[in-house]
């Protein structure tokens, strides 16, 4: 009988305990997914451009299309379809690209054909000096590097305190500075959820500070 009673406390103890364990394992994990780590602390501003646009106060997704749109037109593709077209509605928000000065025939033409068959009112382009582009491309710091037009198919993820987000290396996989654009797999596994985090982190301090508004 007391060894009956002992099982009885015993299975109750462990139905009473595995809960709450399962919760504070989960509630870590969110806590340690809850934000989108900072990979470069300090990435420099735009200079002055004509078009009036800027990093600071936005959630940007940056790109460097080179002098030859040609070569990168299915980036662009890519990016408008998995990436502008899901996170537009945020006011907050920019798909950021950066061409040296003297491509906006190109560029006019290329967003011809994108808005023919989406929405893209989420991009701005600045148009810059191939110093200028280098500068501001260098102080990204990762390990990339541009090719001879000035153009690359990583695309980067910079928060509104001009902070360069993305994943560190874990035992199996490396840093993860950007995110190449050509290979729609990992803008859809990887990059739709690392963008929605850092939305998720800044929903939060709005809410925390009793400001939550949409991005």
């Amino acid at each position: 009988m007391k060894t009956a009673q002992v099982k009885k406390t015993f299975v109750l103890g462990v139905l009473f305990v595995l809960p709450l364990v399962a919760y504070l394992f989960f509630a870590s994990g969110v806590n340690n997914f809850g934000r989108l780590p900072i990979m470069t602390e300090v990435v420099e501003e735009l200079p002055e451009n004509k078009a009036g646009v800027f990093l600071a106060s936005k959630i940007s997704i940056v790109g460097y299309l080179g002098s030859d749109l040609s070569q990168r037109q299915v980036n662009m593709f890519n990016l408008n379809q998995k990436i502008s077209k899901r996170f537009s509605e945020f006011t907050d928000f920019q798909m950021l690209m950066v061409l040296p000065d003297g491509t906006q025939d190109q560029l006019a033409a290329v967003m011809r054909e994108l808005a023919a068959i989406g929405e893209v009112g989420a991009w701005r382009f600045v148009f810059l000096t191939p110093e200028q582009i280098q500068a501001q491309f260098k102080s990204l710091q990762v390990p990339e590097r541009l090719d001879v037009s000035l153009g690359t198919d990583q695309v980067y993820i910079i928060d509104k305190a001009l902070q360069l987000r993305g994943r560190k290396a874990t035992g199996k996989d490396a840093a993860l500075y950007g995110y190449n654009a050509t290979e729609v797999s990992l803008l859809t596994n990887t990059m739709i959820d690392d963008v929605k985090i850092l939305l998720a982190e800044y929903r939060m301090a709005l809410k925390k500070n009793n400001q939550y508004k949409d991005l």
